[in-house]
């Protein structure tokens, strides 16, 4: 039975109860990591921790997180995944209290909930690759948060998986800022560019990590925005996220990408030994 983690506790899933007033569940007034586990051990753990307490402390979420950091391995070990690929899954929310759209007393303590599964990328994924669709970004102004309130992330995938795309990626006043999921980079004439960090984008962990694998790799790197009239110039573009890892793209709506892709390839190869020294 899966184990998950439950203000302090560690219990058998079907004995975790959150309150219906949770503010989690009634306003989506909570914050989320999801941490990539190679053969049991946390990928870039302190990295996941520090987004998560810039999301709290832009929330104005009290949780108090140093003993937090031993529950991801703790929750590999509960659910037999030592030695195994999984995902964690960590989230917090500002508690439970009468519904009301004011913050409740400081006495309200937070909930925090974990939980971690097995997990196998999809090959497919890395060869041929992902397929997307632009789409206008019409999520809130906060995009640097990482909030569990996804409805507008929901709504522009679920376009991509009715048009039989794998990923959409969102389009602001001409510049495409990131997917549904994941970051974009493109490359431009063998320059590797993504659009810079701002509030409306995640600063994804996987994004940080390329930026390191691309300037000591010597691949040239520039962040700037990529704008929607460019996309079909790109001479490759790949995806990277906690999941997809960096994932080439294969088509943009029915317009298919080269085959070739040297710098996307480079970069896997740079990341993967990434995961092999600090995971080993």
């Amino acid at each position: 039975m899966t184990v998950v983690y439950l203000n302090g506790q560690f219990l058998p899933e079907d004995q975790a109860h959150i309150s219906p007033l949770d503010r989690g569940f009634l306003f989506g007034d909570s914050v989320y990591e999801v941490i990539r586990a190679y053969r049991g051990t946390p990928f870039r753990l302190d990295e996941h921790f520090a987004r998560l307490a810039y999301s709290l402390g832009e929330m104005r979420i009290g949780a108090y997180l140093s003993p937090l950091k031993e529950v991801p391995a703790r929750l590999v070990a509960e659910n037999g995944l030592e030695g195994k690929d999984a995902l964690v899954y960590l989230q917090v929310t500002r508690g439970a209290a009468p519904r009301s759209h004011a913050f409740p007393p400081p006495d309200v303590k937070a909930t925090i909930f974990g939980m971690a599964w097995a997990f196998t990328p999809n090959p497919a994924w890395r060869d041929p690759g992902v397929s997307v669709i632009l789409v206008p970004d019409f999520r809130w102004s906060r995009c640097d948060i990482k909030v569990t309130s996804l409805i507008g992330n929901v709504l522009a995938h679920q376009r991509a998986v009715d048009a039989g795309a794998h990923e959409a990626l969102l389009v602001r006043d001409g510049a495409v800022l990131e997917g549904t999921l994941s970051s974009l980079f493109a490359v431009f004439e063998g320059e590797v560019r993504t659009a810079p960090l701002s509030n409306y984008i995640l600063p994804s962990i996987t994004r940080s990590v390329t930026l390191e694998l691309c300037r000591a790799g010597d691949i040239p790197v520039r962040e700037a925005p990529i704008y929607d009239h460019e996309v079909p110039q790109a001479e490759e573009l790949f995806i990277a996220s906690t999941t997809h890892e960096l994932s080439p793209v294969c088509a943009v709506g029915d317009r298919p990408l080269p085959p070739e892709r040297p710098v996307t390839e480079k970069l896997q190869r740079l990341f993967r030994e990434a995961v092999e020294r600090e995971c080993a």
